[in-house]
């Protein structure tokens, strides 16, 4: 299968959903990354490219795609944006599309899921993530991720410039990721688990 994995800034897809997506690698299935911004409001573009490429190669990415949008700009070139995913999804034909949530109080956030969710009206299993800044989160779906979450936390520690900027004192992006996956787990009764809120799931029997 071919999966693809959208987010709006490095990091993103790391903490959203990087234990399931490396489970999908380890099962032999090809994992696409794109990438709308280069975060580089919250640091050096530079660095934060090289980190993103760094989490991509740990994570068995196959082509990390960058959408080249200016940090924070998204919502005013919403048809654009629709359009560049449209392109990406025609080119992949991804199986599974994993997506950041709606309902986030980042713009960004809020804008390339809005975009996302015209531009995959084709495909079939379509499932948002969250990201620390989500609102309103209620997984139906759950992924156990006991077996991954030690390289998810390695990949998120690639962003080694936004560990610290949690805006949370006391904790890092590991510690956060760690404690969502086992509340995450305990929802879906495993030890560590991701959630996810499908906008379309088939299940196959």
């Amino acid at each position: 299968m071919k999966i693809l994995a959208l987010g709006p800034h490095p990091d993103d897809i790391e903490i959203g959903c990087a234990g399931n997506l490396i489970k999908y690698v380890d099962g032999g299935h090809e994992l696409y990354m794109m990438v709308m911004t280069f975060g580089d409001k919250g640091g050096n573009r530079d660095i934060r490219k090289s980190e993103q490429l760094k989490a991509a190669e740990i994570m068995g990415v196959k082509d990390l795609i960058w959408g080249g949008y200016e940090d924070t700009q998204l919502t005013p070139n919403m048809n654009q944006l629709v359009m560049d995913i449209e392109t990406i999804l025609k080119k992949i034909k991804p199986d599974f599309f994993f997506v950041v949530y709606g309902d986030d109080s980042h713009q960004d956030h809020r804008a390339l899921s809005k975009a996302a969710v015209s531009a995959s009206r084709y495909i079939k299993n379509v499932l948002f993530y969250e990201v620390p800044t989500s609102q309103n989160y209620a997984p139906t779906v759950f992924v156990d991720i006991r077996s991954t979450v030690d390289r998810k936390i390695e990949a998120l520690m690639a962003h080694e410039s936004q560990v610290m900027k949690t805006n949370i004192e006391g904790l890092n992006i590991a510690d956060i990721a760690r404690s969502t996956a086992v509340f995450r787990g305990i929802q879906g009764r495993v030890g560590m688990a991701e959630g996810f809120v499908p906008l379309r799931l088939f299940v196959n029997i």
